[in-house]
């Protein structure tokens, strides 16, 4: 604060401040809170990003598996033909819909399938359980199981047993 001579013109006041400067150094509530927000975000896209490639894989193919599997159910009742798929290392062959057998590969040439037997969908409603266990040429103790008790539809698990 300036010291005045006697006589001299006292300096303007000020006007009021609403919040006071601190003299401490640091972060506000708000702000750590951001921070740790952005941290968490980068941390969930990036357990995203590094997921399992090989389990991918398998999970698309099971999946794929089981719906081609009750969609040639479904075109076998409905066209009251028998039809057969032989599962090879290549891919699936599909006997009886056509007159020559259709041939539909692998999306990974790194699948295999354990009990390559040709398995019957059709077109009786009632067909045998089965099972078939999917697995990663790259990553063998990796498995998936498509599965149906012979009745209800084809469905992709990790149980290897069909369910009753």
């Amino acid at each position: 604060m300036p010291i005045s001579a006697a006589g001299s013109k006292s300096p303007p006041p000020r006007p009021a401040r609403r919040f006071r400067r601190r003299n401490d150094a640091g972060f506000t509530l708000i702000e750590l809170l951001v921070v740790v927000a952005l941290i968490a975000i980068g941390t969930a896209v990036a357990s995203l990003a590094v997921r399992n490639s090989d389990r991918t894989e398998l999970e698309r193919e099971g999946q794929r598996l089981a719906a081609v599997l009750e969609s040639l159910r479904a075109q076998a009742r409905a066209n009251h033909v028998p039809v057969a798929v032989e599962i090879l290392p290549e891919g699936l062959v599909i006997h009886g819909l056509t007159a020559e057998p259709e041939t539909r590969p692998w999306l990974s040439k790194q699948t295999t399938v354990d009990g390559m037997l040709p398995v019957a969908v059709g077109p009786e409603p009632l067909i045998p359980a089965r099972t078939l266990v999917l697995k990663s040429a790259s990553e063998p103790t990796l498995e998936i199981h498509v599965a149906t008790d012979g009745l209800r539809p084809w469905a992709m698990g990790r149980n290897p047993e069909p369910t009753p």
